[in-house]
This record gives C-alpha cells, structure tokens and sequence, in this order.
C-alpha cells in the first residue's frame, strides 16, 4: 500500500508547511480566534497524517486490506473535508464550508472504525 504512505507522507508535509503559514505568515492578518481555528486543522492534519503512516505499516502484519484501504481513504476524506474546511473559512471566509467540518470529522471517526475492523479480521490465505 505504497499510495497511503506517499499521502500520509504529503499530508505531513502540507501539515507542517501550513503550520508555518500559520505562525508566520498569518499571525499578523487574522484575529486569534481564526488562528485558532487554522490551528484545529493543522492540528487533524498532523494526527491523521500519523494515522496514514500507521495504515501504510500495518498493511504488512497480515490485516484485512480492504478495510485497511477503506481506513485509509477515510482518512484523507476527512483531513480534506475537516482541515480543509477550516483552512477555507479562515483564508477565504468562505462560511459555507463550516457545515463540511462535520462531515470531515465523521470520516475520521468512520476511518478509526475502519481500521479496528481490519485489526480484527486477518487477510485472506494466499495459496
């Protein structure tokens, strides 16, 4: 499952890249309260990242892969829908993104859901 490490790699990277943003490029253009909220995303994004990596890992301990895949797309689902509605709301006030945060953060808890299933199912014998 080399694609969930590549994106669970670049959502880390974007993460850390929009950290930087955050603390240098926008502490002086937005309220505390929109850098807190870019903060929140960030925050998702870096975790979630973890949790891609992890997904990435665990697809060589004989785990069900569908559900690890499942886990996986879930996973960027919800950092795009959650992280990336915050970061639309606080860079271009577009306050139509605020009811997708939610949606972002079922993904996430559907992702955690996904993966405890693959730790409970094994694989398929091959052979």
């Amino acid at each position: 499952m080399r694609w969930v490490l590549v994106a669970g790699a670049l959502a880390a990277l974007t993460g850390v890249m929009a950290g930087a943003f955050g603390a240098h490029g926008l502490r002086q253009t937005v309220s505390a309260r929109d850098l807190e909220v870019f903060q929140t995303g960030i925050t998702y994004q870096i975790y979630h990242a973890l949790a891609l990596l992890a997904v990435a890992t665990f697809s060589g301990f004989g785990l069900a892969r569908r559900w690890l895949a499942a886990s996986a797309i879930l996973f960027i689902l919800g950092i795009l829908l959650f992280s990336g509605s915050l970061y639309g709301l606080v860079l271009m006030d577009i306050r139509a993104l605020g009811p997708v945060t939610p949606i972002g953060g079922l993904c996430f808890m559907a992702a955690w859901v996904s993966l405890i299933i693959a730790a409970l199912k094994r694989a398929p014998e091959s052979g």
